[in-house]
């Protein structure tokens, strides 16, 4: 209970069991492919997740479209969402940081945007508007690149976040603008990525809950998005396909946040270190059966400090 694991009936205890059928209708003409139903998007205004058991969907209209070559657009209107760990549909309703406004609904979540691949596809721009009615309108732009050097591999992201409240201001006043950038380089497995980020304005970064942030610093326990918060990221990975091994993965990263109005009188400060260690099965009857155990240790001066340990069983298979 108090985990967003599992659904929790009336009586607050979790469910005996639970389960979710949803429909998508899709048409496809040329290059363009329209579904109405239950959607589960990955843009930057709304990204995908499925770090619990069922992930969550919505349900809706969408489009998208790559008639142009290197140019994919993409729009949709949500009505509803059904949350990780619940079966049925409900209104949609936002975060400030990692605070729900559970008391204001809103009637649907609109988006349109693109991304434009160009220079062999090394370098990708985008550009996205979102608007969750009567609550906010955020806009987004970024730039993506990767770029061989030699064996290394070197890449980099730069992005900016800016919302405001929309109609009737159901939750207040939203004001915020998210900044991010993150270096890499990797060669040979090793992988070593740098980031910072930064929130301005009088309010924390708002997203559709409770799904993810699509920030550079978002964790499995914290996301660095509260008011006028600082936080930068390093990160290091190795794939042990480079020694012979296959499907090994290592990760660690480590993130620390600063200047955070809290409102308290004081300035709020946090951080996190998270751990992971992945096996997929590349052969045999358990082809695709993947294990992940992750450790994570995450503490702050304005919010709960976490423990946490994780063990993650997925299995990816092919019916035809």
């Amino acid at each position: 209970v108090g985990t967003g694991l599992l659904s929790i009936k009336d009586s607050g205890a979790p469910a005996d069991d639970y389960s979710r059928l949803g429909p998508t209708l899709k048409a496809r003409f040329s290059k363009t492919e329209l579904r109405l139903g239950e959607l589960q998007p990955d843009i930057p205004v709304l990204p995908f997740s499925d770090i619990r058991l069922l992930p969550p969907s919505y349900q809706g209209v969408s489009f998208s479209s790559s008639e142009l070559a290197g140019l994919t657009l993409q729009g949709g209107r949500i009505k509803s969402t059904s949350l990780r760990n619940e079966a049925g549909d409900e209104k949609l309703i936002a975060m400030l940081g990692y605070i729900p406004q559970r008391a204001s609904p809103s009637d649907a979540f609109n988006y349109m945007g693109g991304d434009y691949s160009f220079n062999k596809s090394r370098t990708t721009v985008s550009g996205w508007y979102a608007q969750l009615e009567d609550i906010y309108r955020q806009s987004y732009v970024g730039i993506k690149h990767k770029q061989l050097v030699g064996r290394w591999s070197l890449s980099g992201t730069l992005a900016q976040y800016d919302a405001v409240e929309d109609g009737d201001h159901l939750i207040g006043k939203v004001d915020n603008r998210a900044l991010y950038g993150t270096l890499g380089v990797a060669r040979s497995g090793h992988a070593v990525t740098v980031g910072y980020q930064r929130m301005y304005g009088d309010t924390a970064f708002p997203r559709v809950f409770a799904n993810i942030a699509p920030l550079a610093n978002e964790l499995p326990t914290y996301d660095f998005s509260s008011q006028d918060e600082v936080s930068y990221q390093v990160r290091y990975d190795y794939d042990f396909a480079a020694v012979g091994v296959p499907g090994l993965l290592f990760s660690t990263r480590y993130v620390v946040g600063n200047n955070v109005e809290t409102g308290r009188g004081y300035e709020g400060k946090d951080s996190e270190r998270d751990i992971d260690m992945s096996y997929v099965f590349q052969s045999g009857p358990v082809k695709g059966f993947g294990i992940r155990l992750r450790d994570a240790v995450a503490r702050s001066n304005y919010r709960t400090d976490i423990d946490e340990y994780r063990v993650v069983l997925s299995y990816t298979w092919k019916l035809l």
